[in-house]
């Protein structure tokens, strides 16, 4: 049994976005229409570019499936660009003039050239397609288990949408996100958002945005406290900063706890028999400041995440920039873009977070076969609930 984990490979306008994921359970059903309907919800969100309305986004099953169940090797998938002009100088033209922000200047200087397109290239957001199937296989694995993933956009600029998420109003705040094209439960939030968007695209403009993620359903223990590595919060810290404009990731109250006391922060601890079904198995909080996370292991408690994505580098207007070959002032280059994609990251942040949550899950409950992993995680939880007390 391997490592659960996944790579990619593919560039923006190259044939296609590729993930390969290693390490799921032998005979687990993958549900593509799932994986299919993640892309799609991928590829939506008010203030969208031009792009979205070419690709039509959908898995190809390379490798790893039999009968729509997991073979013994890697998961293979293909999402197939439409837009598939890398080797045509005409329409990929070399890109001299770096934009602030973005990838484009770092890149060429780490690489030697001063032709911004193989940076921009393989840097491109579009590469989230590859890790947002990665993380929707990955949850057809936590969904045995009773744990989903949710996010929504939580806000932009200065609006902070009005909602609260728990266990019980899921269901609710799930429809009323579907149904907004920010993916956002808040109505009246939502309406600000798209006017600032709005006005953002007449001043050639940009917006980011606040996005929240909760994973409900995850049992105590996953992850761990004796290797920074290979601790849940660091690998959670990693996978959002890993996603293209994210700038920083809090979990639970966050930077909060820095401005409190102690006795403000931490989430006191009882017992409830009648409880032990529920994921903390009897043990409850009447807080979760911790957002699900003590020493690098969840707690039962929902684990919840919050991550700041920057605005878009690309600018209608331009910014200040040098050309490389030159070594002149001028202007940004343009590159098709968004003006905001804070809704669509919402949708890799749900998967990709999901995917390090099912990566500590496969640490703890190994097995070659989904059989066995039902096996020892139906033991764990028996042994777990029969932990002191009688």
């Amino acid at each position: 049994m391997s490592l659960l984990q996944y790579r990619t490979a593919g560039e923006s306008h190259g044939p296609a976005m590729v993930s390969i994921v290693e390490g799921l359970p032998t005979g687990l059903p993958i549900d593509f229409g799932f994986i299919d309907s993640e892309l799609r919800r991928r590829q939506g969100g008010y203030g969208r570019g031009g792009r979205q309305r070419i690709e039509q986004d959908s898995v190809e099953v390379l490798a790893g499936i039999r009968q729509g169940r997991t073979t013994a090797g890697p998961l293979a998938m293909a999402v197939r660009n439409r837009d598939s002009r890398l080797d045509d100088p005409d329409r990929t033209p070399a890109v001299t003039r770096p934009r602030p922000g973005h990838a484009d200047l770092a890149g060429s200087m780490k690489f030697l050239t001063s032709d911004c397109r193989d940076v921009i290239e393989r840097s491109s957001a579009r590469e989230t397609a590859a890790r947002t199937a990665a993380g929707a296989a990955a949850r057809c694995l936590l969904r045995r288990y009773g744990i989903e993933s949710f996010a929504f956009l939580r806000g932009a600029l200065d609006v902070v949408a009005a909602v609260e998420v728990d266990a019980e109003s899921l269901p609710r705040i799930r429809d009323a996100r579907d149904r907004s094209d920010l993916l956002c439960p808040d109505k009246v939030a939502s309406e600000a958002i798209r006017a600032r968007i709005r006005q953002a695209k007449e001043d050639r403009d940009t917006v980011g945005g606040l996005i929240e993620i909760h994973v409900f359903g995850v049992p105590p223990g996953l992850g761990a406290c004796g290797g920074g590595e290979e601790r849940l919060d660091a690998r959670i810290g990693s996978a959002v900063l890993g996603v293209q404009a994210m700038k920083s990731v809090e979990i639970g109250l966050g930077r909060e706890t820095a401005l409190r006391r102690g006795s403000e922060v931490h989430d006191p601890i009882s017992f409830d028999e009648a409880r032990a079904a529920e994921p903390g198995l009897g043990f409850v909080r009447p807080t979760n400041h911790a957002g699900g996370l003590e020493g690098g292991m969840s707690n039962g408690m929902p684990i919840v995440v919050t991550a700041a994505m920057k605005p878009i580098s690309t600018l209608l207007k331009g910014l200040p920039s040098v050309d490389l070959a030159t070594r002149q002032a001028e202007t940004s280059a343009y590159e098709r873009s968004d003006i905001c994609a804070a809704a669509a990251a919402s949708v890799v942040l749900e998967n990709v977070i999901a995917f390090e949550v099912a990566r500590a899950f496969r640490a703890k409950f190994a097995g070659d076969s989904v059989e066995e992993t039902d096996a020892q995680f139906a033991a764990y939880l028996d042994a777990a609930r029969r932990l002191g007390g009688k």
